[in-house]
């Protein structure tokens, strides 16, 4: 089965052009039908996975394409196939004042597949294997509208992408020659016997490959494709952001400095210190730019490269509660995201209104679709009783509890960022309700809520915003064991 989660999108996605569909709605029922079940089969695999490897293909030695569900998979698995179907929904309303259509779901659901391809990966090799075909899926939807900014923004990503590939290949290598075997194991698996006297080569090839797999992650200094990538219809935005390429980028981080180098190995090194002020620096700054950013999914992708370093923070304090932290804003920045692009993406399919200067006045003509934003952008900020606070909170209490007094200064970019969230989010808010008096609310008479397609995963994503920041301990338990090696 765990192959056939894997397949089941790819064998979808190709089908799409194919098949001869005589009316819109049937090509919906069939893609949306496909996509919900796979997710089904995916629950299902995570709910009741053993601890046996499905080996696909062997080449030589220890090198294989194999899958396995461990702790850390069902986290992404469990995540991205929870998403998926209310993106598809959501994509077929925003599609059709788009061309191309098939083409578009014909990617954008082999990207699922990928993804899942990703998150079940037992080992390194695989996990690499598929990285590098996201890419490859993705770059179409990118430049998808086939405008000048699309190309230049889809071949920015390629190149950045495929040079970080070429960073994260060498971390491959060094896990080859030095490691016991290139399988995921909690706590790493580079052989002492082995690194003997290459301890700073070893960590040298650490840093390279965390740049590497950075880039996806849009840690500074190569984010600059991100916010360029928004030019992409917003159903691929809101995945590229929240979702499947740029948590796939901060999901290679977590295996491997849990799963291939070890925390042992690293921690209290000179290379933790280095990548720990990275990801801090790209926290202040990525909310700096955000809050210069007119553009709104511009204005986003900003927030999103800021949010990512707050996982990639947690994952760098190298502790048990460290990883929780990643993990539960992995989770929940995914559902804030996710909603408040979506919000955006409404407003550009409703009004065609891009920027934030435009947006006056337009919360009494959307007051769903700006209701839901703003619950989002609470939830982003930080604020008690909703999603962001919890993993926000974890990630505090594991840089204080960590003892490293670098990771005390993540505490104040925490802090700063949280100030400057307030900022560019709400600002928005404001401008959408609060227009001022002389506002001449005739202008925005042709603006309304967009259908239920759009709709119901927005008050899904919230009921979940709400819903985990009033009771997460079930999940922040369950993460605390996976952080553990437990599950």
């Amino acid at each position: 089965m765990i192959v056939s989660v894997i397949l089941i999108p790819f064998i979808t996605g190709i089908l799409i052009p194919i098949i001869p569909f005589e009316k819109r709605r049937q090509k919906e029922i069939f893609l949306e039908t496909a996509v919900v079940l796979n997710s089904i089969l995916v629950w299902y695999l995570l709910l009741h996975h053993s601890d046996s490897t499905f080996l696909l293909a062997h080449f030589t030695g220890n090198l294989s394409i194999s899958f396995r569900v461990d702790g850390m998979g069902m986290v992404f698995a469990g995540l991205v196939s929870a998403l998926w179907p209310f993106a598809t929904l959501y994509a077929f309303e925003y599609m059709t004042k788009e061309k191309n259509e098939n083409v578009f779901f014909l990617f954008y659901t082999l990207t699922y597949g990928v993804t899942l391809g990703i998150a079940l990966a037992a080992n390194l090799l695989t996990m690499y294997f598929f990285y590098e075909l996201l890419t490859l899926v993705t770059v179409p939807l990118v430049m998808h509208t086939l405008t000048r900014e699309a190309v230049l923004a889809s071949r920015k990503y390629l190149y950045y992408s495929l040079g970080g590939a070429a960073f994260a290949f060498l971390g491959l290598i060094m896990v080859i020659v030095y490691g016991t075997t290139t399988d995921f194991i909690f706590g790493g698996v580079l052989d002492p016997a082995k690194i003997t006297g290459k301890t700073d080569v070893l960590l040298l090839i650490y840093v390279m490959a965390f740049f590497g797999f950075g880039v996806k992650a849009a840690v500074c200094p190569f984010n600059s494709w991100l916010p360029q990538a928004g030019v992409a219809p917003t159903p691929v935005t809101a995945l590229l952001h929240a979702v499947a390429v740029v948590k796939a980028g901060a999901f290679a981080i977590l295996r491997l400095t849990y799963y291939s180098f070890g925390t042992d190995f690293l921690r209290g090194t000179w290379a933790q210190d280095v990548v720990m002020a990275v990801v801090m620096f790209t926290i202040v700054y990525g909310c700096s730019r955000a809050v210069k950013e007119t553009h709104i999914k511009r204005r986003l992708a900003y927030s999103t490269i800021s949010n990512l370093s707050y996982i990639l923070f947690g994952a760098v304090i190298m502790t048990p509660l460290g990883l929780a932290g990643a993990l539960t804003h992995l989770v929940f920045h995914a559902v804030m995201k996710i909603c408040s692009f979506f919000c955006a993406g409404a407003v550009m399919h409703q009004t065609d209104r891009h920027y934030v200067h435009e947006l006056n006045g337009l919360g009494y003509k959307m007051p769903c679709t700006f209701g839901i934003f703003t619950v989002s952008a609470l939830a982003l900020m930080g604020v008690p009783g909703l999603a962001g606070f919890i993993s926000k909170w974890n990630l505090a209490q594991a840089a204080v509890e960590s003892g490293n007094p670098l990771a005390w200064g993540g505490v104040g970019c925490l802090l700063i960022s949280a100030l400057l969230t307030a900022i560019y989010m709400l600002t928005i808010v404001v401008r959408a309700f609060f227009p001022g008096k002389d506002f001449d609310y005739a202008t925005v008479n042709d603006a309304k809520d967009p259908n239920w397609k759009m709709l119901l995963p927005l008050f899904a994503f919230t009921l979940c915003i709400i819903g985990f920041g009033l009771r997460s301990q079930p999940i922040v338990d369950f993460l605390l064991t996976v952080a553990n090696g437990i599950e």
